[in-house]
């Protein structure tokens, strides 16, 4: 099945919605202009349905190859990704200065969910470049700057990012990877880190590492961190490549789904290369600072893997509905014709159906917002809008990375419902992307970790301020629903003032609990997560509904607005109205969990 990007849609959340206009008025973003962003979204809708999204299939059957060191990506693969470099899509969001296009966020958010729709293992090699990117730019000297950026921009090369170990999963105070210092200021790297993407791979010639290990005096814990850049080749001075570094592959990993994305084992220091015995690295910044750097890159990666569960739902909503509206089965229940009809005229399919067009909707418009946030806390020329900005972004990444990437499971299990039997069958497609979903709610930190990160970084810590503000502007979308006096607006206004109420409870149990009672407030994150997340996500489709609204009051007759006020309706009639229950989990229902016994488990 052919992939469609919806551009429509993106366009209307991007002018509507995420403020297009107001971000192309910022300080180094005014190339972003209407015209321009819808050139640069349909250029790479059809670059992804023509050339990534063909390769999405065959790609899960031939899956990436391991020979002796050597990773063999599937047949097209090497092509696409030349071609993505060289049509600049690696540098959409990155500075000119370097190579890059330097358009905003909000740009590069839509985009993100193209390439992912089209092809998630094909995604996830620039989704990890962009971190390397991002990471050297906030910490990387001139020089590493300058010799790494401009090639990963073009494609020539790609980035990764090295975390894990056997022994450290997602406690990386547990990371025992080691970097010796050297008398030339380079530092040789020894250790083996797991679960590493796109860790080796044909498609580029070069890999640029960033490993996180420790120095031989580094503290223990997290603290004692450093961050090194370990190219797989060296540098030389006039910038060609040099000696293989001593980094190998010691074999990828077998998976549940995106398997033409080739996950790593990689070893350092076994003597591998051309350069003697440990890998030659280059420390980032300062020593013992490389977690601060490397959330950098996380936080880079959440909001990605975040728009991956968009993108990868979005795929999976369309081939339910080319499905449903080709398979013929059963007459109608209100008799309306005598003979069998295709599927989606009945009821329950149709349910099903608006149950997955919404909430990729919904996350769609969570995902730009959040993207606009961004821009502004890094290019609006007051001060305290780039704090208030940040402090919105920061509070939304962990929002679209776990209420995004569970939302695709949920859509994905969804799809495979509609085709009914032929959807556990490999061969139809719909059973990948629910294969593929279930990755998106591990890497780059679970869902209990996003929702950790949120009832503590994100609540308990400013004492609520944040949840307050954003139930402040949720109320004042209440009234403006109130006052459009349409059925549909008070309809959802009703739902959404209640969401928001449950979510003001819930950050209330939050803050005066996580001193006295912590394990009663971590026996509800992840619910927590979810509250917050279909809140703020119901709270953009009540606004979707009203900038609707007021299009068809302008004359508008594309049915694209009537369409889009029952999309939002049904969100809040069958998605925002299950805040109040979560809210009830939150607050009453931890002793469910605390006051069973480890033992009896």
């Amino acid at each position: 099945m052919s992939y469609n990007a919806p551009v429509k849609d993106m366009m209307f959340v991007l002018k509507e919605l995420a403020g297009l206009d107001q971000v192309s008025q910022l300080p180094g973003c005014e190339d972003a202009t209407e015209e321009t962003v819808d050139a640069v979204l349909n250029e790479n809708a059809k670059f992804t349905s023509e050339v990534v999204a063909p390769l999405n299939w065959s790609g899960d059957v031939e899956a990436a190859n391991w020979k002796d060191g050597v990773v063999t990506t599937a047949k097209g693969f090497k092509e696409a990704f030349k071609a993505f470099g060289e049509q600049g899509w690696q540098g959409l969001q990155h500075p000119a200065e370097f190579g890059g296009q330097g358009l905003p966020k909000l740009v590069a958010t839509p985009c993100m969910e193209m390439v992912n729709g089209a092809n998630l293992s094909f995604a996830l090699c620039p989704l990890l470049t962009d971190g390397a990117i991002e990471a050297l730019l906030v910490a990387g000297s001139q020089q590493l700057k300058e010799t790494y950026i401009p090639k990963m921009i073009s494609g020539e090369w790609t980035g990764t990012m090295n975390l894990t170990e056997p022994q450290a999963g997602s406690d990386l105070a547990l990371v025992r990877s080691k970097a010796v210092p050297q008398d030339d200021g380079t530092y040789r790297i020894s250790g083996q880190k797991i679960y590493i993407t796109y860790g080796e791979h044909d498609m580029a010639g070069n890999i640029v590492h960033l490993v996180l290990a420790r120095t031989p005096d580094a503290p223990e814990g997290v603290k004692g961190i450093s961050l090194f850049v370990v190219p797989k080749f060296l540098v030389n001075e006039d910038g060609s490549l040099g000696k293989r570094n001593d980094v190998y592959c010691a074999s990828i990993e077998h998976k549940l789904g995106i398997k033409a994305s080739p996950t790593a084992v990689l070893l350092y220091g076994d003597n591998k290369g051309e350069v003697g015995q440990g890998a030659i690295g280059y420390l980032v910044g300062e020593e013992n600072k490389g977690l601060q750097y490397m959330f950098v890159m996380m936080n880079a990666a959440r909001f990605q893997v975040g728009v991956q569960g968009i993108g990868l739902a979005e795929r999976a909503y369309q081939k339910a509905v080319q499905y449903a509206n080709d398979r013929v089965q059963s007459r109608p229940v209100d008799g309306s014709a005598n003979e069998a009809v295709a599927i989606i005229h009945h009821p329950d399919v149709k349910r099903m159906l608006m149950s997955m067009r919404s909430q990729v909707e919904a996350a769609r418009a969570m995902a730009c917002v959040a993207g606009a946030a961004y821009d502004a806390a890094h290019f609006h020329a007051d001060e305290a809008t780039r704090k208030q900005n940040m402090a919105v972004y920061e509070f939304m990444v962990p929002l679209v990375k776990g209420w995004s990437t569970e939302m695709s499971i949920d859509v994905t299990s969804t799809g495979v419902q509609v085709h009914g039997g032929m959807g556990f069958i490999e061969e139809t497609g719909a059973a990948q992307y629910y294969r593929d979903a279930k990755i998106l709610t591990i890497y780059e930190g679970t869902t209990a970790i996003q929702a950790n990160d949120l009832v503590g970084r994100k609540t308990s810590r400013d004492g609520g301020a944040m949840v307050k503000a954003l139930c402040a502007e949720i109320a004042r979308t209440v009234v403006q629903l109130n006052e459009s006096g349409s059925a549909h607006a008070k309809a959802v206004a009703a739902r959404l003032d209640a969401a928001r109420a449950s979510f003001l409870d819930a950050a209330q149990f939050v803050v005066d609990n996580m001193k006295s009672n912590p394990n009663a407030v971590f026996a509800g994150s992840v619910p927590y997560l979810k509250l917050a997340g279909t809140t703020v996500a119901g709270w953009q489709m009540a606004r979707a509904l009203l900038a609707a609204e007021a299009k068809i009051k302008a004359g508008e007759t594309d049915s694209f607005y009537s369409d889009k006020i029952l999309t939002s309706r049904f969100f809040a009639d069958h998605v925002l109205n299950t805040v109040p229950g979560l809210r009830d989990s939150i607050v009453n229902g931890y002793q469910g969990v605390t006051e069973m016994t480890v033992a009896n488990f």
